[in-house]
């Protein structure tokens, strides 16, 4: 276990490093932060860091940089979350508060936090398993051929063409409609196969077929993968940090084309609180020099998706922290009350 005062110079370490970007001396430490100690002591404390893998010596600089093992201490026992300012706050409201729409949120939802953060931001989209029923209209296009639409708690919305084996009256086609939401609203996706599963044995022979071709539709598009999709933004920020990543930022930029790639690293966020995962921690060997700090996010206290960034490994943690976090709030709130 490292001392207090140690652990100080750790945090110290990082944060000029994280603000000037240059390799951090110990004369500079002694005359940026109230250490108590001689430049010699700090020196001593720098070598035990060293030693133990926290720091690193770049080049022949005489100044230290944080390692990935470095980074893991500083964001798990020294960096709180730095809470937003109320300006922030109100500009993170006022911003998403004018979506119309799922894809409107989440579009404002990836722009706001690549702006908060500086770095690039991804959003999953709500996913189907998660969500539960708010509506399903059905509506008549011609004879023998409807229009499925499915409405979520999160409001996205779902619609599919229905081709009947026979043609389908509004009278049926109400009936049909009143029966199948008095069943499934407000229910979990999972638990709707097994809801309706009898549904067209209550209708009469004739109109059976065409009610089992709406059922089969409504199911597939239940398990449908459409609710894998992420929206990426602000992949430009990236060239900010040019030298943060060693010989070409190339590999990143690969490793964020690839969705699978994304959704794996968000699918390891926690349903709640912040996640980190620095350098050699993100599986994807192409994100080895990069942070993802992620979190899920939902309505009533359960996450239907997850948003996050990634950047640097030298990244402001405890504001990127706090600024995915509040975000994943108020899109929760949005979410909430659409």
């Amino acid at each position: 276990m490292l001392s207090e005062r140690r652990l100080e110079v750790l945090r110290a370490i990082v944060q000029d490093y994280v603000g000037t970007e240059e390799p951090v001396g110990s004369k500079a430490l002694t005359e940026r932060h109230q250490l108590g100690v001689s430049p010699a002591t700090v020196r001593n404390d720098m070598a035990v860091l060293e030693e133990e893998g926290f720091i690193a010596q770049p080049h022949t600089s005489a100044g230290r940089i944080p390692t990935d093992k470095g980074y893991r201490l500083f964001v798990d026992k020294l960096a709180g979350v730095k809470p937003l300012s109320s300006p922030e706050r109100r500009a993170i409201q006022n911003f998403l508060d004018g979506a119309v729409d799922l894809d409107d949120v989440v579009g404002r939802t990836v722009r706001l936090l690549a702006q908060l953060t500086r770095q690039v931001a991804v959003v999953q989209y709500p996913s189907l398993t998660r969500s539960t029923v708010r509506h399903v209209e059905l509506l008549s296009l011609a004879p023998a051929r409807l229009m499925l639409v499915l409405i979520t708690d999160t409001g996205r919305v779902e619609q599919r063409m229905v081709d009947c084996p026979a043609p389908f009256g509004e009278t049926s086609l109400a009936d049909l409609r009143a029966r199948l939401n008095s069943r499934v609203v407000g229910r979990r996706f999972a638990d709707v196969p097994q809801l309706v599963q009898d549904l067209p044995e209550s209708f009469e022979s004739e109109d059976r077929g065409t009610v089992s071709t709406v059922l089969a539709t409504l199911l597939e598009t239940l398990v449908e993968e459409t609710e894998e999709r992420l929206v990426i933004g602000g992949t430009a920020n990236l060239t900010r940090f040019g030298h943060d990543f060693p010989l070409t930022i190339r590999p990143v930029l690969e490793a964020l084309e690839e969705h699978v790639v994304l959704l794996k690293l968000l699918g390891e966020a926690k349903e709640s609180g912040v996640t980190v995962r620095i350098g050699h921690e993100n599986a994807h060997e192409g994100l080895n020099s990069t942070s993802v700090v992620s979190v899920g996010y939902g309505s009533g206290g359960e996450a239907v998706a997850k948003l996050g960034v990634v950047g640097p490994t030298r990244m402001d943690y405890p504001g990127t922290m706090g600024a995915v976090r509040a975000v994943a709030r108020y899109v929760g709130q949005i979410l909430a009350e659409s």
